[in-house]
């Protein structure tokens, strides 16, 4: 997984350790080998995104992959999805949503607001394989250009 030579790295925002143990040991049993940068809350993982000062700038030349639990002890996986995909920076990182609810309306605001594959918990780790699998291939693949 990288692009321009420059190796993804998978940022997982998940507050319950045994979901992201999960997470990780199944993205490794995709043979995904990519660093992984935990954070169990969003105002970390908003801070490490976007810098101290919130432009994004920081992630300019990163090559990011978010994997985003919804439901978070300080802040919606909504609300970070939503600065995610609008900040010039970031926009172009996939941003897997992970949540426990099947709500078809919060599913469908996900992809409104650009989120990129969406995965129910508890999560039938082949399709989680698979999606991180294709958004390997997507990386890839595609040149990102560097434009808006």
């Amino acid at each position: 997984m990288s692009n321009d030579g420059k190796p993804v790295t998978i940022i997982m925002i998940e507050d319950d350790e045994g979901h992201a143990r999960l997470i990780e040991k199944n993205i490794r049993r995709a043979g995904v080998s990519n660093q992984i940068v935990p954070f169990t809350n969003g105002t970390e993982a908003l801070t490490y995104l976007m810098g101290p000062d919130g432009s994004g700038e920081v992630s300019a030349g990163r090559q990011l992959l978010v994997l985003l639990d919804l439901n978070l002890p300080d802040m919606t996986g909504v609300d970070i999805l939503e600065k995610v995909k609008t900040n010039v920076h970031t926009k172009r990182s996939p941003v897997v949503v992970l949540t426990t609810t099947d709500d078809e309306r919060e599913i469908q605001r996900c992809y409104d607001l650009g989120a990129n594959v969406y995965i129910t918990k508890p999560v039938d780790y082949e399709n989680f394989a698979n999606a991180i699998r294709q958004l390997g291939l997507f990386f890839s693949v595609i040149q990102v250009p560097e434009t808006d």
